[in-house]
């Protein structure tokens, strides 16, 4: 549950946000073509995506590329509140700030990178302290002052241990390489993403998308979604011991109810009942 939330706009779009959040929580993100830096106070989250699970500690940041991405903040305590700053790179900011200057990598061609973790340093504590003034005093705050402070930060996190990482992103953003459906829908397909938002990171209307895919996979979206969510179910539940509810979050079920109705109305049986005639 958030709990409070306070933002700076910039032309009309949030750019940098100061959320608390009570455990236990998950937040569903989906970028298309804007990276994001996330600052977690006191703990941070697992971060969950198609591609990696990762233990975000106390006091790190973390860069997210384009995609979806899930931040699983579990309770530890009775009164666990953890505060979080979130700020939204932009490209077309990124390109404002950087006219005649973008840095040589954005100039290469694109390269493949996962979130990365950026550990916090004294410096990078200190810029989001400078952040919490300004949020204590919002009138001092203007597009000018804003776009000094995103500047700011992307020449710390260059001088930070994970330079590559940083400026593979600022690339990444500048890129204008074409989405491909199959690879979205291959690195998506257990990520809990709606139609629409699978339209959203191919480039795609709704109506584009639903006719492209049909094309490549000779099926309709949540059909094909669905089957192949269900034939990862039947793998874990003959291979492993998790919990049905579990393996309905680990194949892109966020209700383990409607999982199991699927699961029965596809295969002719409950899980539980599979697994029984099923596992060696």
């Amino acid at each position: 549950m958030i709990t409070s939330r306070s933002t700076f706009d910039y032309q009309g779009e949030v750019l940098i946000e100061k959320v608390k959040i009570k455990a236990p929580f998950t937040y569903e993100a989906a970028f298309q073509n804007t990276g994001c830096f996330i600052y977690f106070k006191e703990r941070g989250p697992k971060l969950l995506s198609a591609v990696a699970k990762t233990q975000v500690q106390s006091n790190e940041a973390v860069l997210l590329k384009c995609g979806n991405h899930f931040l699983d903040l579990l309770r530890e305590t009775n009164n666990d509140e953890v505060e979080v700053i979130i700020i939204h790179l932009f490209p077309d900011l990124l390109k404002k700030l950087y006219t005649g200057d973008i840095p040589e990598i954005a100039k290469k061609q694109n390269s493949s990178i996962e979130n990365q973790v950026v550990v916090s340093s004294d410096v990078l504590a200190k810029f989001i302290d400078s952040l919490d003034f300004y949020f204590q005093n919002p009138s001092l705050v203007n597009n000018d002052l804003l776009e000094l402070k995103i500047k700011e930060l992307i020449l710390l996190l260059i001088q930070s241990k994970n330079i590559r990482s940083i400026l593979e992103l600022i690339a990444d953003l500048y890129s204008s390489n074409t989405v491909n459906l199959r690879e979205v829908i291959d690195l998506h397909l257990f990520s809990n993403l709606k139609v629409d938002q699978l339209a959203k990171l191919s480039n795609l209307s709704l109506s584009s998308f639903k006719r492209e895919f049909k094309k490549q996979f000779n099926n309709s979206p949540t059909n094909y979604i669905n089957e192949k969510r269900i034939q990862k179910a039947k793998e874990l539940l003959t291979t492993t011991n998790l919990p049905v509810s579990e393996i309905a979050y680990e194949t892109g079920f966020r209700d383990s109810l409607y999982f199991t109705r699927l699961f029965k109305k596809i295969t002719g049986t409950p899980p539980t009942s599979f697994r029984l005639e099923h596992k060696s």
